[in-house]
């Protein structure tokens, strides 16, 4: 690496010739932060395995780095696979990628959107067998649902709640829970 030089003259002209086309100093990112964008694309690139081909071809990716994803899905050794995510990752760098970050992000949005409505429907079941009161909310709260069934549901599920537990169908709280889960979309 070429030393500064001491004469503040030669400083500034060393630093001239740095300046990009607008006269600021162009800033190079640090290893580090390269590192962490490589790890990033790889990351990246472990996702885009598990989406679809057809899903795959339209985002734009180049046809070298689908058919790397492709093969990735292929490989099963462990070392042949970390050197694959690597030529994955490589491939990434030169790649508008995007599209796939905004793929992948759905993806994982639209799983925990299904898992919340899971649980949210698992503390429905659960208040709707503890109490009267959580039948009243739940129909004011789904206008569409049909009170008399849900009323329904709840008596045989409290009901199958009430014999011992190695004896219970198990029936009565599917029922409950499939039909807490059909009126979500109705509040």
């Amino acid at each position: 690496m070429p030393e500064r030089p001491s004469d503040p003259d030669a400083a500034t002209a060393a630093d001239a010739l740095a300046a990009g086309p607008a006269g600021a100093l162009r800033e190079r990112a640090s290893k580090t932060r390269r590192k962490q964008e490589s790890h990033d694309l790889q990351s990246l690139g472990e996702a885009l395995l598990e989406l679809p081909d057809d899903h795959l071809a339209t985002l734009g990716l180049g046809e070298s780095l689908v058919d790397a994803i492709r093969t990735g899905r292929r490989v099963k050794s462990h070392e042949a696979r970390r050197r694959q995510m690597q030529l994955i990752g490589k491939l990434m760098r030169s790649a508008d990628v995007e599209l796939a970050r905004a793929a992948v992000l759905e993806r994982q949005l639209g799983r925990a959107r299904d898992s919340l409505a899971l649980h949210q429907a698992e503390r429905w079941r659960a208040e709707l067998i503890a109490g009267d009161e959580a039948t009243t909310r739940f129909a004011a709260a789904h206008l569409r649902a049909d009170v008399q069934r849900l009323r329904t549901l709840v008596r045989n599920a409290r009901k199958d709640a009430a014999i011992a537990p190695e004896q219970r169908n198990g029936r009565a709280y599917r029922e409950l829970f499939q039909f807490i889960r059909e009126h979500e979309g109705d509040e």
